[in-house]
């Protein structure tokens, strides 16, 4: 398999409204995790931080500009494994025991991690059968209608359990954005894992559905429209019989 220079590793693409998508292209895309990058008057906002197998502080500067809230929309492995690289981490108080002590088993490494959900490996020291995400104590928990205030934005935390017990979204109304993690995006949905609810996943749909969503920018997969926010939900739970 080929190798990437940590240098070519992450990609950044303009999201509009002052957003950055950071990703990590050479990861399949099913597996492959958005960090969506929000510029702020004061400070910024950064929601997830890949699988952290090359540093994104080092490479990619954007992200150690100016202070930055590190927040967790989850605690699965694709989502926080450089996390430990930010002073200041927020994630919802139901996952702050993962984010604090994360093991292959609870944050999902086991059974996803393996060298087949990549299609380059990164030129420098990995192995799938050890990595583990290391250990990033949040400095903030968060709760259900909570503000991460950057001065001149504003966006609401929105607990979206059903995935995983801490699952969060941010929503700025001003923009009508939402960054929504893991709850929705515009691809397969993963409804199993081993801390799933279907009963608060349902819960959690049926919420973000009554939000005036102009733009959703999700965990996984590329961007898309308040009217598809709303096609996708309504379609997920016609197939739930709700």
């Amino acid at each position: 398999m080929n190798r990437i220079a940590p240098a070519d590793w992450y990609r950044q693409r303009p999201a509009g409204d002052g957003i950055t998508w950071i990703d990590e292209p050479h990861i399949q895309e099913f597996y492959r995790c958005n960090i969506w990058h929000v510029r702020g008057r004061d400070r910024d906002l950064m929601v997830d931080s890949g699988m952290g197998v090359v540093s994104l502080r080092e490479w990619v500067p954007l992200v150690s500009e100016r202070p930055l809230d590190a927040v967790a929309s989850h605690t699965h492995f694709d989502h926080i494994g450089s996390h430990h690289e930010f002073p200041c981490r927020l994630c919802h108080s139901a996952e702050a025991d993962i984010l604090a002590a994360p093991t292959r088993p609870n944050t999902l490494a086991d059974p996803y991690v393996t060298d087949e959900i990549f299609d380059a490996l990164p030129d420098v020291p990995y192995s799938s059968t050890t990595y583990a995400v290391k250990g990033a104590p949040a400095t903030r928990l968060l709760e259900d209608g909570d503000i991460v205030d950057l001065g001149d934005r504003h966006f609401e935390v929105i607990h979206t359990p059903g995935h995983s017990p801490g699952g969060i979204a941010l929503w700025e109304a001003a923009t009508a954005v939402l960054i929504s993690g893991d709850i929705v995006y515009d691809g397969p949905l993963i409804e199993d894992t081993y801390h799933a609810d279907a009963g608060d996943y349902i819960r959690s749909m049926q919420r973000l559905l009554t939000l005036p969503v102009r733009v959703v920018h999700g965990g996984h997969f590329p961007s898309f429209s308040g009217d598809r926010l709303q096609a996708l939900i309504a379609g997920w739970l016609r197939e739930k019989g709700v």
